[in-house]
């Protein structure tokens, strides 16, 4: 018997997640420098964290001792960010981890999960390693949720409902009456606002009175701390027990407490770099609207999707790639002929813009 027939089946043939590579890996990859990079892939926030953070964790004199389990400093500062009391709010390490934790106590082996596509791809990922089925329900063509083609896939093993809002690839939001309409057929549904500062749009005050909505943030986004991985989860006070129960007693470590705590000290800082990347989110749709055969979609979170319409985005990301400009591309045939661009600095969306549009002069195929 060897280790490889011992491995779980599903886990053996599982596809891996397609992730996004550090800064420096992409600069070797390029041959360019680390500061010659434009990494517009992972909606990261270009201005990084508040310079608060640096200062606390370099005072931080307790990184030998294991951190709080229960959290306790960074869900009572979460309060009066999120609106409800830390009975309500568990963190974990990324919303990644939460999406795993909720996944792990819903889901028996084959159990079902709806997957509004296209949409984040941890969401599926998650679901097959702990051993639940995927249930692709399309959006439509402007990638909005179909209600009526959720209905027609429900089925007595179908448990939960993850909804990104602003959905990742696309920007759009999810409206509240399509979150009460999922609600209300008894799924646990499970609103990912990674991107809610951006958007400044939510649900969270729905959380009281419907214990079987949970919302997902992160401190990723907005805050900067990508590297340090922060999310939360804001539910039922008997969700969040059980949450604490099953997670690993020291899932958040000290830094990323540290610095998460620390950045809702920043507010006014932090918020005004958000309004920095909305203000120049829109100016970047302004400039790709001027691209004759590139249409960007209008997108509430930091990033915007366009569709290249007449020349192949693959080899579009990849001429850029060359160039050390970094966007993302996906293989899912809805937006395959499509190109994420995250929102960074004014003069990285220049450089992109004048990139793409020497790309369109020599692919495009334009219409007579």
């Amino acid at each position: 018997m060897t280790w490889e027939k011992m491995l779980r089946p599903h886990l053996a043939a599982l596809e891996p997640y397609q992730p996004i590579v550090p800064v420096e890996v992409l600069a070797q990859e390029s041959g360019n420098t680390v500061d010659g990079v434009i990494k517009l892939d992972g909606n990261e926030n270009p201005y990084g964290p508040s310079l608060r953070v640096a200062r606390a964790m370099a005072d931080y004199p307790f990184f030998h001792i294991y951190p709080d389990p229960d959290q306790r400093q960074l869900r009572q500062a979460l309060e009066g960010y999120v609106g409800l009391g830390a009975e309500h709010i568990v963190a974990g390490a990324g919303s990644d981890e939460l999406i795993d934790l909720l996944l792990r106590l819903f889901l028996e082996p084959r159990d079902q999960v709806i997957n509004l596509t296209p949409t984040f791809g941890m969401y599926p990922f998650s679901t097959h390693i702990c051993g639940g089925e995927v249930v692709e329900v399309p959006r439509d063509d402007d990638f909005q949720i179909d209600l009526a083609a959720v209905r027609r896939k429900l089925r007595p093993r179908v448990k939960i409902v993850f909804v990104a809002s602003p959905n990742n690839p696309s920007g759009n939001l999810a409206t509240q009456e399509q979150v009460l309409g999922l609600l209300d057929m008894g799924l646990l549904v499970v609103v990912d606002e990674a991107y809610y500062e951006f958007a400044g749009e939510t649900v969270v005050h729905l959380v009281k009175e419907h214990p079987n909505l949970v919302v997902l943030r992160t401190f990723s986004k907005w805050a900067g701390l990508a590297g340090l991985r922060v999310g939360y989860a804001v539910c039922h006070p008997g969700l969040v027990k059980h949450i604490m129960r099953i997670k690993p007693p020291y899932n958040l470590n000290v830094a990323a407490q540290v610095a998460a705590v620390e950045s809702l000290k920043d507010l006014e800082c932090l918020q005004a770099r958000v309004l920095d990347i909305v203000a120049e989110r829109e100016r970047l749709y302004r400039l790709l609207q001027g691209l004759d055969s590139l249409h960007p979609y209008t997108s509430r979170a930091n990033f915007i999707l366009c569709s290249l319409q007449g020349w192949d985005a693959r080899e579009a990301y990849m001429r850029l790639r060359q160039q050390g400009i970094f966007l993302r591309y996906f293989s899912n045939p809805r937006v395959s002929h499509c190109l994420r661009i995250s929102v960074g600095k004014p003069e990285q969306s220049d450089a992109t813009l004048t990139a793409l549009s020497h790309a369109e002069k020599e692919m495009a195929v334009r219409p007579k």
